[in-house]
């Protein structure tokens, strides 16, 4: 039976089968819409098109073969894609990078989530006939945050585009030529010399794990099992809604009660929620954006375009300062704006710094955990801004994934537990605090704590004025008292640097948030890989927890006069702010970070 396409419509054929070309980029994306899972390595719809695995070749109605994924539709044509020819051809390509490649599966940390691996299986791989001729490099784990396994690198490119095309960091790119061709930093240097932030989502692109996160659970174990220590946890915001789809619950579901249960299990002594850090760092930020609007009007708004690059202290637009990954780019490419990031502390080093504070009485010696979401975290708590006495707020920050595998190395059926409440009162947080996780969520949240109007329908309004959404630069502006003030928020270190360079043109800004990760903190670098879609359900989830929170604005929480009044008495510059400014930070070795300034 013969289909023509209708004169209104453009269609091609797909193993026979009409289907409309309706603003698909390519031939892959059409192929995927008829239902068919064509395998691929190298493609990633966030990153530019490479075409180097070649996975994806397909036949046209010629005999010809061509890769899916950079072959623009068109109307007409007629494509094959399972042929005898091409699952030879597909099968071919994965016994060569199998030879190559490393086969100690079942140890592997990409255990079961191994591209390669599914697609060997899928392809009915019985063996390798080729010998592994590659020589087995030293892995390099010179990095707080990642680690690097060459082994098992397919130079399927994904890492090189995350780093280069969305994040602008570029430590990583391919070198030499031919067989001898690796992917590694500048003249095969550690990534600990390299210009690495930290942020992981190389990792999180990378199909084999030939780059994962550090794992430090083996530190947290040993906390754990010394009786004279006690292990006090705190739980960032994005983890909650990431972790369990890992045991079967439903993408984006609220799992903070399961999770205290499994510490609990594990053997936590205390557990908090780092939301409570982030209802201080709204307060404070907050007071310090208002700070800097009171002196700018006192100047007559902000002086000029010298002040907008950076070179006063009082103008240009006050940055966020969550993210340890974007602070540590802004010391390395961007030191004349560091009198313009937040002096306030990331919600989890403050929140640690008022648990030490409230511990310090502790007849046992204190270990202070953090699940984040984060990779940059790592590098973080290693600064030595964040000591005292040479000892970190933080002990050891583990990732939302390493969480994960020490629940099943503990053999705890997460599934089955019953939810329970963290300790009071370090878990007394509001709304505001919760959607910290979520790109956009740190600027709703103060832009709550300015509102005069206090009204349901005015936090309906803030959230509706273009804060929320995963889009990788959104744009605001909102009055505040007599002042409209203009806000840009950012995610992906690569849209942070084209606002820059529009900010240092001239363009006026108040208040600029920024997060690495594209998306936020619910697709931090140490999170179970997610798509957008996945992304979306983990926004959704943060935003489902706000929504029925009995407080939902920071200043509402009870347990911030608290803290006002008690250990923070006196001591809130001590404890809640820094000033960075060295741009010697990297994500690197145990040397990582500077001695900083304890107050501003």
């Amino acid at each position: 039976m013969s289909v023509n396409a209708s004169p209104e419509r453009d269609y091609l054929f797909i193993d026979d089968m009409p289907v409309e070309i309706a603003g698909e980029k390519n031939l892959l994306e059409l192929i995927r819409k008829a239902g068919v899972k064509l395998p691929t390595f190298c493609y990633h719809s966030e990153l530019s098109i490479y075409g180097a695995c070649r996975m994806c070749m397909v036949e046209n109605q010629w005999g010809e073969m061509e890769a899916a994924c950079s072959s623009p539709p068109r109307p007409g044509a007629r494509i094959r894609t399972n042929t005898e020819r091409l699952r030879k051809y597909r099968k071919m390509i994965l016994e060569l990078l199998l030879a190559n490649h490393c086969r100690d599966c079942v140890t592997c940390r990409n255990n079961k989530k191994c591209k390669l691996q599914d697609l060997a299986e899928s392809f009915n791989i019985p063996g390798v006939r080729f010998p592994n001729t590659a020589l087995t490099p030293k892995i390099d784990d010179s990095s707080l945050c990642v680690t690097r396994d060459q082994n098992k690198c397919i130079l399927c490119g994904d890492c090189v585009r995350m780093c280069n095309e969305v994040q602008a960091v570029g430590a990583i790119d391919f070198a030499h030529r031919g067989a001898k061709m690796t992917v590694s930093a500048a003249f095969d240097r550690p990534l600990a010399d390299s210009p690495c932030v930290g942020c992981g989502q190389c990792g999180a692109v990378c199909p084999t794990g030939a780059i994962v996160v550090r794992d430090d659970t083996d530190k947290v174990w040993r906390f754990l099992n010394d009786a004279g220590v006690k292990v006090t946890a705190q739980i960032a915001p994005a983890v909650r809604v990431a972790v369990g789809k890992a045991f079967g619950l439903p993408g984006g579901e609220n799992a903070m009660g399961l999770i205290v249960a499994a510490l609990r299990r594990l053997g936590f002594d205390e557990i908090y929620d780092t939301a409570v850090g982030a209802d201080l760092t709204v307060l404070e930020e907050a007071n310090e954006l208002l700070g800097r609007l009171e002196r700018a009007a006192a100047t007559d708004a902000g002086g000029g375009p010298g002040d907008q690059d950076g070179t006063g202290a009082g103008s240009g637009p006050l940055f966020t300062s969550c993210c340890p990954a974007w602070v540590n780019y802004c010391e390395r490419n961007y030191p004349e704006l560091l009198p313009h990031v937040s002096s306030c502390r990331s919600p989890m080093q403050m929140l640690a710094a008022v648990a030490r504070e409230r511990d310090s009485v502790s007849s046992r010696r204190l270990a202070h955990v953090a699940v984040m979401p984060c990779a940059a975290k790592k590098f973080e708590a290693a600064r030595e801004e964040f000591k005292i006495d040479g000892v970190p707020l933080v002990d050891c920050v583990i990732t939302t994934q390493e969480l994960i595998r020490m629940i099943r190395e503990a053999g705890i059926v997460f599934s089955e537990l019953e939810p329970e409440a963290v300790d009071y009162p370090l878990g007394a947080r509001t709304g505001a605090g919760v959607i910290f996780g979520v790109a956009g969520g740190v600027t709703e949240a103060v832009l709550r704590r300015l509102a005069a109007d206090k009204s349901r329908a005015a936090l309906l309004t803030v959230a509706y004025q273009g804060v929320r959404g995963l889009s990788g630069v959104k744009e605001a502006t909102i009055k505040v008292g007599e002042r409209e003030i203009r806000i840009g928020m950012v995610s992906g270190l690569g849209n942070a640097a084209a606002l820059i360079g529009r900010i240092k043109a001239g363009e006026r800004y108040d208040f600029v948030e920024v997060m690495a990760c594209p998306g936020g903190c619910v697709s931090g670098g140490g999170q179970p890989y997610a798509r957008q879609p996945e992304k979306a359900e983990r926004a959704k989830g943060l935003y489902a927890i706000d929504q029925v929170s009995h407080l939902r604005r920071s200043e509402e929480n009870p347990l911030m006069m608290s803290l006002y009044n008690g250990v923070l008495r006196g001591r809130v510059k001590e404890l809640l702010h820094v000033r960075y400014g060295g741009g010697q930070a990297y994500a690197g070795g145990q040397g990582a970070g500077r001695k900083g300034e304890a107050e501003v």
